[in-house]
């Protein structure tokens, strides 16, 4: 079994681009990575006041299923100092996953722990904009990227802004 996962992290506590390059690295160095997007500032979604939020997608290959994905998110978070205090509040770090193959074929799961894909990643610009980034023709509820873009607020899809940090080694660099 292989699961084929696209993951959205996310923070803005402490020191969010560190943060975000160090599940980066992990992915990397665990040889899970295929794909990482540039770094995106972003204001908050939902409605709590905070500080923007750094954002990126990645798309590994993990031998695990789509929980095992999640799990290895979750471990990230925990080694992050995550709490979850306040929904959709400031946090050191996300780890989503938005959605998943396993073994090519798309999963769609609902459960307390795990829905597939993520039910909101439509509606979040941060979310589309650096997916479309890393696979531009990729398709999310059946659809392309671009048309749940098309169908977002243009002012909240310009709010996502490209920064010029590397995230992570390119897929293979740096291993022996």
């Amino acid at each position: 079994m292989s699961t084929r996962a696209v993951l959205s992290i996310g923070g803005n506590q402490g020191d969010p681009l560190a943060l975000l390059r160090g599940v980066a690295e992990a992915a990397a160095s665990e040889g899970l990575l295929r794909a990482a997007s540039s770094v995106y500032a972003t204001p908050p979604w939902g409605g709590v006041e905070q500080d923007d939020f750094l954002n990126a997608v990645l798309v590994v290959v993990h031998p695990g299923t789509p929980r095992d994905v999640l799990e290895w998110g979750f471990a990230r978070e925990r080694d992050a100092g995550r709490t979850r205090d306040v929904r959709w509040g400031p946090r050191t770090l996300d780890v989503d996953v938005i959605a998943a193959e396993v073994d090519g074929a798309a999963v769609t799961d609902r459960d307390e722990t795990l829905t597939l894909p993520h039910p909101r990643a439509a509606e979040r610009a941060f979310v589309l904009v650096p997916w479309a980034e890393v696979e531009p023709d990729a398709h999310l509820h059946g659809r392309p990227l671009q048309a749940h873009l098309a169908e977002l607020d243009a002012g909240e899809v310009a709010a996502v802004r490209r920064l010029e940090h590397a995230l992570a080694p390119e897929p293979g660099e740096g291993r022996g």
